[in-house]
């Protein structure tokens, strides 16, 4: 992959968060945070032990598919006084409040851009700690799905006074779907089935693959269907820095119990256009050269005339992983993704 420099005045505007200005559309202020952090408001005497473990494991825990540790969300505590009283943490995208108290009746409140937006608040008042235990198990993939919307909301909004509309435009009519991308994204390769857009910058890389097939039959949508589908995909368009070399799907295997060294995971999620959707999320490595390679998030999605199905992968090449991670740069990436539109 060639290594061409771009300005990247936006990645950092992403990474860093809002800054509290007021939102031009909704007329509220803009949400605060980093990418991927969640701010638990509850007093210390609450999060301690068995609670903050909890927390910990549901949103602290390990991010798929990444090759290397990172947590779903980075977590910062703080009390409910402080939550109250300082409009700096009232306006944080991503809050979790917690209130055990006998006379709580074992509730949700859940409340959307309520001080700033994007914004998420879940504010669950339980009445003893082992309610509240049930009630974070119940509620975890709920409250982890409409974060990530925020979090994608955060990066469409920051994209606003610098899309990139000659792209744009060139993956419209070439491939007859709309992303919403940044100008700081370049064309790379580009016809009538596959689309490939990029940025390369001193320290990470990140792109979009894009292909259209003509859909036959629901095992299209199959694990192993759509690894072959994004390994020819990647083998055919997207060569490595060394000749001979070439981009492709990690799916080497342990020699004792056969799974796979990295992992692979595909699921069926709910998707902006309303249609089916595969979400697989794994690592690609660049075969036939030094060693590269980085995480991927793809998206198998079926057209609203059911007659085509389109792919959409991000991936990342980050090495150092400092001053980004490959974490929040793929959720850049499955941003742009979820912005697809027939």
């Amino acid at each position: 992959m060639k290594n061409t420099v771009f300005a990247m005045t936006l990645a950092a505007l992403v990474l860093c968060g809002c800054t509290g200005k007021t939102d031009k559309l909704g007329g509220k202020k803009g949400s605060s945070g980093k990418t991927l952090e969640l701010m638990v408001v509850a007093d210390k005497d609450l999060y301690v032990g068995d609670v903050k473990a909890l927390v910990d494991s549901l949103f602290g825990g390990l991010q798929a598919c990444l090759p290397q540790p990172e947590k779903k969300f980075d977590i910062v505590q703080i009390p409910r006084s402080s939550f109250e009283s300082v409009e700096m943490f009232r306006v944080h995208r991503n809050v979790l409040m917690l209130d055990v108290k006998a006379g709580n009746n074992n509730k949700v409140y859940h409340h959307k851009d309520r001080y700033a937006a994007p914004q998420v608040i879940y504010d669950i008042a339980a009445k003893d700690r082992r309610s509240l235990d049930s009630l974070l198990k119940v509620y975890e993939k709920t409250i982890v799905s409409e974060m990530y919307e925020a979090e994608h909301k955060r990066v469409w909004k920051a994209y606003k006074g610098e899309e990139g509309y000659e792209v744009e435009q060139k993956v419209k009519e070439k491939l007859g779907v709309g992303l919403k991308l940044s100008d700081k994204y370049s064309v790379a390769k580009m016809d009538g089935r596959f689309g490939w857009v990029r940025i390369e910058a001193k320290d990470f890389g990140m792109g979009i693959l894009m292909q259209k097939y003509d859909y036959k039959d629901k095992g299209q949508f199959e694990e192993q269907r759509l690894l072959d589908s994004l390994d020819s995909m990647m083998c055919r368009y997207v060569p490595g820095p060394s000749e001979g070399s070439y981009m492709g799907v990690e799916r080497r295997r342990d020699g004792e119990n056969g799974e796979y060294l990295m992992e692979i995971r595909s699921q069926v999620v709910p998707f902006p256009t309303g249609t089916y959707c595969v979400e697989t999320r794994g690592c690609w490595r660049l075969y036939g050269g030094n060693f590269m390679g980085g995480p991927f998030v793809s998206y198998a999605v079926m057209s609203p005339d059911n007659k085509e199905m389109v792919t959409v992968t991000g991936y990342v090449y980050c090495p150092r992983n400092k001053p980004y991670t490959k974490r929040d740069l793929l959720m850049q990436l499955e941003s742009v993704c979820y912005s697809l539109e027939f």
